[in-house]
């Protein structure tokens, strides 16, 4: 890493050549933007590396043996994970991993400057000058601010009228199946998701209506995932027991039973026969003022329901359930769901997450649920970080909590780099343990071209964060319901 720290003790002199195509790549988002950039790194590196290697060579094997490193090597902070970002990625990522900026301080106008540095203003025309100094105009944390007032906040008359036509599904569907199935087993159904958190970005658009299942605690019991042979912490298993003494149909839920186990995919399917094959929603929906359609397909059972002209929520059907420990078990399906994994169900963390977070705010003013937000609303409105959800992002802010106690509203910028640079490492390693459960990895769900993906995009938002703000697009309406339930 001398070539790219610019410490050229014991090596030999490159008579400018490496310092030139240094300052070239420094200096091209400039002109070609973060993406351009990248790509003209990925070409350019790889013939300086070839360089920079013959240039540093030790003199000596006594040299060598005395440093212990040779300079020339890669560096290795890409780790052996078996889930690493590709090689062209790596080889742009490395190079100057370990100069990338920690703190907001580096995006300021005086910090820019120095970093320019005299050649640059000299060698700039006067349309680079002009964008340099556009670039300039406002620090990171103020556009942080900026964006947070212009993307992520959602007007409290919108969240008014998103959860009165929440309500509304939720009172439809619970005398329906009260009516139609007095029999069936149920608690309290109610409305849960980050639109009661004050935690939705962007739009109020989803929401979850929780239906608690009524189990036998004689007749059920609850497996951990990673007491299986699939080993998958996070997931568990819901086995029917004591079968010799309470022989099948003893339970209602017996009916949903595959294999010895109750099926979330069995249990989703009779309430889709029942809330969207048997509810008359259209007459529903002319009483209301509402169009509501069910959502086909969907992993869960999901209502779509249009309560104003340009505004639609997306209404989640999830059923529920509390074993003894109070622990929560969702049926949502696992996201590479093979045959192997349709019993599992989804253990939620949210309710517990969402306390911790707002707790540690209110201990000390804390900006945790700003950073959130603005993280949510990047992750939302950039197609390449689609794939990132708001139960992984606030695992990521409670992870560093633990070992950073600055969390002041001025220090938004640090913590949002930090944020970025922590979600880098950990997409890296291919692991980011649960906050509540360090056993869960939730990027278990995650492919490979996934990982390569998010962290080359988030490695490229380090070097210049403003322009990942600045790029964010509103998602199209037809692909709101890819990604709504994630945040």
């Amino acid at each position: 890493m001398a070539g790219v720290n610019g410490d050229h003790k014991g090596k030999k002199d490159d008579n400018g050549i490496g310092t030139a195509i240094d300052f070239m790549l420094s200096n091209a988002k400039l002109v070609l933007g973060v993406g351009g950039a990248a790509m003209l790194g990925i070409a350019t590196l790889a013939v300086k590396r070839m360089y920079d290697r013959a240039i540093s060579a030790p003199t000596s094997p006594t040299k060598m043996e005395q440093t212990g490193k040779r300079s020339w090597e890669e560096p290795v902070w890409m780790g052996s994970s078996p889930r690493v970002l590709n090689h062209d990625m790596k080889t742009t990522a490395s190079r100057s991993m370990q100069n990338l900026p920690t703190s907001s301080r580096a995006f300021e106008p005086d910090c820019l400057r120095r970093v320019v540095g005299r050649s640059a203003v000299s060698a700039s025309s006067a349309t680079q000058s002009d964008m340099l100094r556009a670039r300039m105009r406002l620090s990171l944390q103020e556009h942080l601010w900026e964006f947070y007032q212009n993307n992520v906040n959602i007007p409290p008359e919108e969240q008014t009228v998103a959860r009165r036509a929440a309500l509304d599904i939720c009172a439809e569907v619970r005398v329906f199946l009260h009516a139609k199935l007095p029999d069936m087993p149920l608690r309290e159904m109610y409305l849960s998701g980050s639109l009661y958190d004050d935690l939705q970005v962007v739009r109020a658009d989803h929401v979850q209506l929780m239906v608690p299942l009524i189990l036998e605690k004689n007749l059920w019991s609850s497996i951990p995932g990673e007491e299986t042979i699939m080993n998958v912490p996070g997931f568990w298993l819901v086995r029917r027991e004591n079968l010799e003494y309470f022989p099948r149909n003893s339970s209602y839920w017996d009916r949903c039973m595959v294999g010895g186990y109750l099926s979330p995919k069995s249990v989703l399917e009779v309430f889709d026969k029942l809330v969207a094959g048997s509810i008359n929603w259209p007459a529903i929906g002319s009483v209301l003022d509402y169009v509501i359609r069910p959502v086909v397909p969907s992993e869960t059972l999901t209502l779509e329901v249009q309560y104003e002209t340009d505004r639609k929520l997306y209404v989640d059907f999830l059923p529920l359930l509390v074993m003894e420990d109070g622990t929560l078990l969702i049926a949502k399906p696992h996201r590479l769901a093979a045959e192997r994994h349709e019993n599992l169900w989804r253990q939620s963390f949210r309710v517990a997450e969402t306390a911790r977070l707002r707790a540690l705010d209110q201990e000390d003013g804390g900006c945790r649920s700003a950073c959130l937000k603005v993280a949510k609303t990047m992750c939302k409105l950039n197609p390449a970080l689609h794939q990132l959800n708001s139960s992984q992002l606030t695992n990521i802010i409670l992870l560093l909590s633990e070992k950073e106690g600055d969390w002041t509203q001025e220090a938004l910028a640090d913590r949002f780099l930090q944020l970025l640079r922590a979600l880098v490492g950990h997409l890296e390693a291919g692991r980011l343990p649960c906050a509540l459960s360090p056993k869960v990895n939730l990027f278990c769900e995650l492919t490979e071209q996934e990982v390569d993906q998010l962290g080359y995009t988030l490695y490229c938002a380090l070097s210049d964060p403003q322009e990942l703000l600045r790029t964010a697009q509103r998602p199209h309406p037809e692909e709101e319901l890819q990604h709504h339930a994630l945040f």
